[in-house]
Parts: structure tokens; sequence; C-alpha cells
């Protein structure tokens, strides 16, 4: 038989200096600024102090000076006045018992910790990320569509104050079935927006899985049944929206532009309407949308919709489709007067290709003044992309009648709020979400 191999020592010195740093790592973030731990750490400490003098007091003043009396002679004996003074003794021994309070708090908070499948190391670091995200600008999303949540996907890693505000008038697909069959609102993008927030990756997993089997379920999404079911359980979403940002652990809030059902109406240049927003593409042929309506038109927006935009430090718009989308959820008279009447910066994210049968030859000034002639107020900044997707991509786009939007032709007024920035993802025709989040959070905001 061979002999065991030898301890490695240089191996082991350099696992112990490891985790000696690792160590040294983690309590420098527990008494990193911000992360509230050294107030209540200070305050344990005078408590304690305090505690200590007042026991002394009792002892010394009450029944128990006798014991007092012993504990003083004990140490007298084991330690003599002169390897010590006695008022040394005295700060050794409370230093002592200090250190071991700590030490059993460490341990029991280390214990519930791991008992509740945590442990000190990612507790500490899901602190400090919580900590800095509450600090974050207070962002209100307006839109819908896989836009929206892409959007909300980037900034959630900027801040936990953020509220989407989702257009509900989709009258296709599963949520059109949905709406028909139950009369409630559509839930399709409200499930996006939902998935992009949650702090559950199995949960925003799930919430987008779509069946692609089964009588009745067949082309629906877990997400769209669970909150078709919240609606139906509760009489509306609106009684329902606490629960879910609970269930589906929200960083922020994810809200309907209204809880009523509603349906979107186009009025085109040649003196057409098209009602349910699914028919547009088909049926605006050569014509050009002007103008879209909600029917019915007054409708209520949450109160929770309306405080967020109060307290927003920046609203942004898109980006989404400019019709079906972004317009619609500012058609709520509610909505659209709160940020008429906001303080915060108004945001345009500008999309990155026209969509044909909405906005056929569309400029991004049209698009811009649409938005200035529904809601009232011009965006205050234009977020443009400069990066160009790739020749195979364009060509696909082209195929189907769209082109890029810039600001070929645009007038001065609009050049002076345009920002300029590269946003794509690699390779592809669609908005980078950390480029998009980045870019915003360089823009100018509203103290809050």
């Amino acid at each position: 038989m061979s002999d065991p191999p030898l301890p490695r020592t240089g191996t082991r010195r350099t696992e112990a200096l490891a985790r000696g740093e690792h160590v040294r790592r983690r309590a420098r973030v527990w008494m990193a600024p911000g992360i509230g731990v050294k107030r209540w750490l200070a305050l344990f400490i005078v408590c304690t102090a305090v505690g200590a003098v007042g026991f002394l007091h009792f002892t010394w003043t009450g029944p128990l000076h006798f014991i007092a009396t012993r504990w003083i002679l004990w140490l007298n004996a084991l330690i003599s006045p002169e390897v010590l003074p006695l008022y040394v003794v005295g700060v050794a021994v409370t230093a002592l018992a200090l250190i071991g309070a700590l030490w059993s708090i460490f341990m029991l908070n280390r214990t519930m910790l791991v008992g509740a499948g945590s442990g000190p190391g990612l507790a500490v670091d899901m602190i400090l990320e919580q900590r800095n995200l509450s600090r974050g600008p207070r962002i209100v999303a307006v839109g819908g569509g896989t836009g929206l949540s892409n959007l909300l996907s980037g900034l959630r890693g900027y801040s936990s104050n953020i509220t989407a505000v989702v257009a509900v008038s989709d009258d296709g697909g599963s949520s059109g079935r949905l709406r028909e069959s139950l009369q409630m609102i559509a839930p399709g993008d409200l499930t996006d927006c939902y998935a992009a927030l949650s702090d559950s990756p199995v949960m925003a997993r799930l919430l987008l899985h779509r069946f692609q089997r089964g009588d009745g379920i067949e082309g629906h999404t877990f997400g769209n049944l669970m909150l078709a079911t919240l609606s139906e359980e509760q009489g509306g979403l609106g009684e329902a929206m606490k629960d879910i940002h609970e269930v589906l652990r929200i960083r922020g809030r994810v809200y309907p532009a209204s809880t009523h059902p509603t349906t979107l109406v186009a009025t085109l240049d040649d003196g057409r309407e098209i009602r349910g927003e699914s028919r547009f593409a088909a049926q605006v042929g050569a014509a050009r949308i002007t103008r879209v309506r909600l029917d019915p038109p007054e409708l209520p927006a949450l109160p929770d919709v309306l405080e967020a935009i109060h307290e927003a430090g920046q609203i942004v718009l898109g980006p989404g489709s400019l019709f079906t989308s972004i317009i619609p959820a500012l058609l709520v008279p509610q909505i659209a007067r709160a940020i008429r009447q906001s303080p915060a910066p108004l945001v345009y994210v500008a999309s990155l290709m026209t969509e044909p049968g909405e906005t056929d030859n569309l400029t991004l000034e049209e698009h811009v003044m649409a938005i200035t002639a529904h809601l009232g107020r011009t965006p205050d900044r234009v977020l443009v992309n400069t990066a160009s997707p790739p020749d195979e991509v364009m060509q696909r786009y082209a195929e189907a009648g769209a082109h890029l939007l810039d600001l070929h032709g645009a007038s001065h007024d609009l050049r002076g709020r345009v920002t300029q920035l590269p946003l794509l993802q690699p390779g592809q025709a669609r908005h980078d979400p950390e480029a998009l989040a980045q870019a915003l959070m360089g823009l100018p905001s509203r103290p809050t």
C-alpha cells in the first residue's frame, strides 16, 4: 500500500488567507455606510453598558450586595492587584462579556438565516442590494408590449422604485380570448411586465409558459390564466394588485392603465374607423391612422398609478408600438392629466422601426407629434438609437415594409430634444435592456 500524500502546507495557507480575506470583506460590507447596521450595533453596545452599570448599582445597593462583595473578593484572589489593577480587571471582564453577547447574537442570526435557506454572506449582499435599489430614482414607465417589459428588465438593476403603467386594450391572442369570455382587461402585457420585475426566476419562467395543448387552455400563458383567476375571484384586478405584487415578489409595481375593459378605436385619414387593435394591421391598408380613442373613453385610473406619477422623478414612454402600446395608456383621462401636471421630465424612447399597418412611412417627428396631440404635452427628451442592425435583419424588415426611425427631416426643435446613443442588442433589431437603462439613468430627473 502506498503512503498517504503529505498535506500541502502552501495550499492550506492560501486557503486560510482566502477565508480570512472573505471574512474581512464581509465585515467591511456589514459596516458599509447606509446598510443600517452600525447604528443598531452602537445602540446595542450603549444599552449593554448602561445595563451593566444599572445592574452594578442594583447589586451594590440592594439585597444582593453580598454577591457583589464576594465577586470582587474572588477576582482579587484570582488576580493579584499587584499584577493587574482592579479597574483593569473590570474592564477586561466587561469586554469579554460584550464580545460573548455579540458572538451569541451573530450565531443566533446565522442559525436563523441558514434555517431560512440563506446565509450571512448572501444575506449581507441582499441587504446591500436592496438598500441601494431602494435609493434609486422613482421612474414611471408607460406603454405595453415586449418593449416595456424589455425596458423594465434593464431598469430593475438600478432601482426598486419603478412603476409600470400598462395599456390593457389588446384584443388579440390569449388576451383577446380571455377578455371575450370573462369580460376582463387584457392580461398579456401585464404578465410580461410581472415576469420582467419578479425577483423569483422560477416564477418569472412559469408566468411566460404558454400551453401547447389542452382543451380550452392551449395558447394561453400561465400568467394570463393566473391573472384571469384573480380577476374572477376578486371581481377585477384592481383589488388583486397587492396580492399579485407580494406573491410574485415584484421589484417595483405593475399596474394596468385602467381596471375597466375598453376597446381601442382608430380613425383613419380616409374617414374610416377600425374597432379593436388586433384589426389595425390588416385593415389600415394604404391609409394612415390620424387618431385613436378608447371606448368607453371616461375610464378611471387606480389611485396608486396617480400617486406614482405625482412622485415620479422621471416618466418614460415606450419603447413600444405608438398607437397600440404607448398612446392607449395615455388616453385614460386621469393619467394624461397627471402626466401633464407632473414636473418630472417626460422621456420618449423612440421605436427602432416603423410598424407595417400602424405607422407606415411616419417619421420620428410625426411619432412625437402624435404623442403630443393625444397627451397634450410634448416629450422633454427623445431617446434615439444610433446603432445599425445587421444587413440581413434590415433586409427582413424592409421586405415587411418597415424602415429605421432617424432624424432625417427633423426640425430644429426636435433635434434639441434628442439624445442619440447605441441602444441595440447585438445582431438584433431590439433595444438592449442594459444599454437602455444606462441611457435613462444618464438623463436628468427631478430630485425626489
